[in-house]
């Protein structure tokens, strides 16, 4: 009959093979760690703490090595969408729309804005007759590349309350819809590629305190995203999966017109 202190004994003995079984191996654990720094490109962990590699010159390298990769993946993004903005830009000086429609560059891409009476007129979401033309122009280029686009309709703050728009959230959202399917529709463009926002009046480009301001505000903007954004967007096309004839690698376009 076991005494109470075996019965200590054996318990005691038993958490500590529970916690030896369930202790993580160090030595796996860096090995792994190494493995997938290894496959990565990284520099491999020093081998004991205070140790370098041989011929490597540590974390810090490491670090100056992702940091440089980075600089350059961005360095080649914002050549490619240079590229596209100068075939739209060409296009644009050859149209009579003037003012109307602006090409401009910030951190997520290229912003192709639109004031809201090339597209629309107020207060509803059809395309105008003569916007279907620029959109026939724009699509050829945006066919060509394998970037993301996100169609985005702003109003003003002025009220609006009507069966088909309640408020101006839907009227926002059915302006960038409606510009999706055309491009869907008539230009073949792969939906995957494609996504709308409304943002009603709560995204304005100044202070919705005068007529010309509000006019301003009023717009749709057709962003192209740079590629490293494109890849984080919801079921957008791996690279390499675009439209292969307009697209060449490293993400180069080409116009099928010559100019």
């Amino acid at each position: 009959m076991l005494t109470y202190g075996d019965m200590v004994t054996l318990i005691l003995t038993f958490f500590v093979f529970l916690f030896s079984v369930s202790a993580p191996n160090s030595q796996q654990f860096l090995l792994s760690v190494r493995s997938i720094r290894g496959a990565l490109g990284f520099p491999p962990l020093p081998s004991a703490i205070g140790e370098e590699p041989l011929g490597e010159a540590g974390s810090e390298s490491g670090d100056e090595e992702l940091k440089k990769a980075l600089a350059e993946r961005l360095e080649r993004e914002m050549a490619q969408l240079e590229e596209v903005k100068l075939l739209l830009a060409e296009f644009l000086e050859e149209s009579l729309f003037g003012d109307t429609v602006r090409i401009e560059m910030d951190e997520r891409g290229i912003v192709i804005r639109f004031a809201e009476n090339v597209l629309f007129d107020l207060g509803k979401a059809d395309l105008r007759p003569d916007a279907r033309k620029i959109l026939d122009e724009i699509a050829k280029v945006l066919a060509k590349i394998p970037n993301h686009i996100r169609v985005e309709g702003h109003t003003d703050n002025l009220p609006i309350a009507t069966s088909k728009f309640p408020s101006n959230w839907e009227l926002s959202t059915a302006r960038a819809t409606a510009v999706i399917r055309y491009m869907i529709d008539l230009h073949s463009i792969d939906p995957r590629r494609m996504s709308a926002a409304g943002y009603g009046e709560y995204r304005p480009l100044k202070p919705n305190d005068s007529d010309e301001n509000r006019r301003l505000n009023r717009r749709v903007d057709i962003v192209i995203l740079r590629l490293g954004l494109s890849e984080g967007e919801p079921l957008a096309l791996p690279v390499g999966e675009g439209n292969a004839e307009g697209v060449e690698a490293g993400g180069s376009i080409h116009s099928d017109s010559g100019r």
